[in-house]
Formats: structure tokens, C-alpha cells, sequence
């Protein structure tokens, strides 16, 4: 069963959205592909743990890292994310067109994540 955080009155607690690549949107979406991408991305904020076959653990690209997977009219999109202690991380949003992930997906989205990560502790340290 999946886990989810919950405040006082029993409302799920949202953590926030970074977007550090890509966006989900129609076109090239279909609008219920794009439905589907954000009641996924709901469940994650609100600290669910889904599944396969909606997710997939993605451990090559890090800890807390995985891929939404998104069914829709002309593709099979991926929404690559890592999840952190005060937000969800979007690393990428690709259009699935082979059965493994892309060593340059892989990455880049290892690059975003290291960039993301130098930035938040140059900040607090500044800060």
C-alpha cells in the first residue's frame, strides 16, 4: 500500500514541483495524457509511493529517482523525478521510443540533479 503524509485535518501535505527540465503541456500532450501526468505527479507531491505500472524505481540515476510512466495517444511518455525531503525534483519529460532508457537521458538528468544539489548548498552557505 502506498504511504502518504497527512496534516491536521487529514488533507494530504503537497510538496512543491521543481522543474529543472521539460513540462507537460497540449500539444504535444493529449489532454488526457496530460491528466494522467498530473494526477501522477499529484500522488508523488502528496508523498504516495506508485507503482509499477504507473512508476518505475530509476537507482541508475540515484537514490529516490524514478520515471512516471505516462500512456498516451502518440507516445509513451517518461516523467523522470527524485523525490527530496521538501520537494519533487523534475529531471526530465521524453517521449519513450525504446524499450531502455537513453545513457544521454540518464545523463543528463544525473547532471541536473548534481547541478540542483551544488546550487541548494551554495545557497546555505551564502545564505
Amino acid at each position: 500500500m502506498a504511504e502518504s503524509q497527512e496534516r491536521q485535518h487529514g488533507e494530504p501535505t503537497r510538496k512543491p514541483l521543481i522543474w529543472l527540465h521539460g513540462e507537460v503541456k497540449t500539444p504535444p500532450f493529449s489532454l488526457q495524457g496530460r491528466q494522467e501526468a498530473g494526477m501522477l505527479l499529484r500522488l508523488l507531491q502528496e508523498g504516495e509511493k506508485p507503482g509499477m505500472p504507473l512508476a518505475e524505481p530509476l537507482p541508475d540515476i540515484g537514490t529516490r529517482c524514478g520515471a512516471l510512466r505516462v500512456r498516451d495517444a502518440e507516445h509513451n511518455w517518461r516523467i523522470v523525478y527524485r523525490i527530496d525531503a521538501d520537494a519533487v525534483l523534475i529531471l526530465d519529460v521524453y517521449p519513450k521510443k525504446t524499450q531502455k532508457i537513453p545513457n544521454e537521458v540518464i545523463r543528463r538528468c544525473k547532471d541536473r540533479a548534481k547541478r540542483y544539489d551544488a546550487t541548494v548548498r551554495d545557497s546555505k552557505k551564502s545564505g
